[in-house]
């Protein structure tokens, strides 16, 4: 056994590691500065032709560490341009189904703007969905589909014009969105199949090659976005910062992200049959799935004028004259479900990170569920998840509790102890150890109810940060998103309360600092914790209750017992 000394600076460093984990979950990735996100009512595509620069990188597609494309010309939703000869017409086709919103540029078929109808941008805002595409004159986060290559209709001096017979579209089961431009002697034909109440869009290419010589491309799908923070849902001081960047699955890794900071460094290049590329940020992703059984090049890289892109190629094809060459690709624009992910594409489902403790947060999120179903309230089923864990710990924590029990039963020896060789810590230290053995008492034990539900603690709380499930979940009263802080800090002081009862509980051991260290570690905890999200306070308030009834029941348990033996 250690000396009490030992014993003591562990336990202290073993709270102080937990509280520095905690700060860091809040913390971790978050920048220095963030400039905030402003919307404008409509999307403003770029402004003005191609200048020199934009026009050596169109040149450039075909090169594998340049896949930028042209821009759009500018435009705004008032602005009319000759879709066809004779005809004006606004140039924003509009998409609307129960899942998207979605703005589509009939200048290069980009979808420039989408908006999310069924997730409200706040409680307080329950009318405006979220919008997680925009492109406007502050920000920059589209979906680019192009044909490149060497017949590649998007690789000349700018982006083919397309005619659409509809300018508004409402999806009630399925609906198709059908673009349609000729060039080089090449007919296209642009297609989104959009679905009720989905998030998946299918891109389809079909090109007719009238022209009296074969013609080679490929088709290009990418992400293109600028660095700016998207908005958060939390307005805590300590707000969370999750992941944002990109993310891909290869051969030889499921699941690899690359951020910003990654392309700063260099072009990233990767090449792999099927799979996807995505951009991740809280609760939302947007994704480009390639077709599963072709070779698909993935790049990442940042253009000259400071975008960012990301997404893939796919195989060149050679169409012969009078033949009709076709590619396909996906689209998924909404929010991180494990469920549907997994559908779409194998791995995509990781996209919703847990984190390094992602083996104890898929277990916890099936259990949160499971108990979702049953009570329909996601407050109630952090109630039930923490009884089941409890439940599953309890022999542990009986341990550490009798461990506690005993040490305070010799408490008042070891302060005589302590009296008596105040003078000689080396005596003192082995009169100690030779009380702990002849009584069972062991203080690192004592600490084992603490720091056993830690793990646990920190895997719920990258489930609440990740799941899109528990955005903006109301539990009740005055918890209205569960996913967020205590408005007026009630679980985070009720907490507080009940981390001070089990200190109380607790025997008091060690010098009178030490002593005075561990009474300060309730405020600690109660200060941290009221900037926490509701549903993990809930969690930690719970398992406080739990546990001073075990507590309580352990110790009069040992208390029974001592009493039987001195009969």
């Amino acid at each position: 056994m250690l000396p009490p000394e030992i014993q003591r600076i562990v336990l202290l460093i073993g709270m102080a590691a937990t509280a520095y984990l905690l700060i860091l979950a809040w913390n971790d990735d978050m920048e220095a500065a963030k400039t905030p996100m402003v919307y404008t009512d409509a999307p403003v595509i770029a402004q003005g032709g191609m200048n020199q620069e934009q026009a050596a990188v169109a040149s450039e597609v075909l090169e594998p560490n340049d896949m930028d494309i042209p821009p759009a010309a500018p435009l705004t939703q008032n602005v009319a341009v000759n879709v066809v000869q004779g005809a004006s017409s606004d140039r924003l086709v509009t998409v609307e189904s129960a899942a998207l919103k979605v703005w589509i540029d009939l200048l290069g078929g980009d979808i420039v703007r989408v908006q999310l109808p069924t997730f409200p941008v706040a409680l307080d805002q329950e009318e405006t969905p979220y919008l997680l595409l925009d492109q406007s004159q502050t920000h920059t986060y589209v979906a680019q589909s192009a044909l490149i290559g060497a017949d590649g209709i998007d690789k000349t001096g700018e982006r083919p014009l397309y005619d659409s017979s509809v300018r508004n579209l409402v999806v009630n089961d399925t609906g198709s969105l059908v673009l349609t431009t000729s060039r080089n002697g090449v007919d296209v034909t642009k297609t989104f199949n959009f679905r009720q109440d989905s998030h998946l869009v299918d891109v389809i290419y079909e090109v007719t090659n009238s022209s009296g010589v074969p013609k080679t491309m490929r088709m290009l799908s990418q992400i293109k976005r600028d660095r700016l923070e998207p908005p958060t849902d939390e307005t805590v001081p300590l707000a969370p910062s999750p992941y944002l960047g990109a993310a891909l699955t290869t051969a030889e890794n499921n699941y690899q992200k690359v951020d910003f900071d990654d392309v700063d460094e260099g072009n990233f290049q990767a090449t792999t049959v099927g799979g996807w590329m995505a951009f991740l940020q809280h609760y939302f992703i947007s994704a480009w799935i390639a077709p599963d059984d072709q070779d698909t090049s993935y790049h990442a890289r940042k253009t000259s004028d400071g975008y960012y892109l990301f997404g893939f190629t796919g195989q060149n094809q050679t169409i012969q004259p009078g033949v009709t060459g076709r590619w396909t690709s996906e689209f998924y624009a909404g929010p991180k479900d494990q469920v549907v992910l997994e559908e779409i594409s194998p791995h995509l489902n990781l996209t919703v990170d847990y984190g390094f403790l992602w083996w104890i947060a898929i277990p916890l999120f099936k259990a949160l569920t499971f108990f979702h179903d049953i009570v329909g309230n996601w407050g109630l089923a952090i109630i039930l998840l923490t009884v089941l864990v409890k439940g599953l710990l309890a022999g542990f924590s009986a341990k550490g509790y009798r461990s506690m029990a005993n040490m305070r039963r010799v408490a008042p020896a070891m302060k005589r102890l302590q009296e008596r060789y105040a003078n000689d810590r080396e005596k003192l230290s082995k009169e100690m150890m030779a009380l702990y053995q002849k009584e069972g008492a062991n203080p690192l034990g004592s600490c084992l109810p603490m720091l056993l539900p830690m793990p646990v603690f920190l895997a719920l709380y990258w489930v609440l940060l990740e799941s899109v499930e528990l955005r903006q979940a109301p539990f009740i009263f005055w918890i209205e998103d569960l996913a967020a802080m205590d408005p007026y800090f009630i679980l985070p002081l009720l907490m507080g309360a009940s981390t001070y009862l089990m200190q109380a509980l607790n025997p008091q051991v060690g010098d009178p600092m030490q002593v005075r260290m561990m009474k300060l570690m309730p405020i600690m905890f109660t200060v941290l914790f009221l900037f926490f999200p509701a549903g993990l306070v809930l969690y930690w308030l719970v398992n406080n209750l739990l546990s001073l009834a075990q507590q309580t029941y352990v110790y009069r348990q040992v208390e029974r017992e001592q009493a039987a033996k001195t009969k």
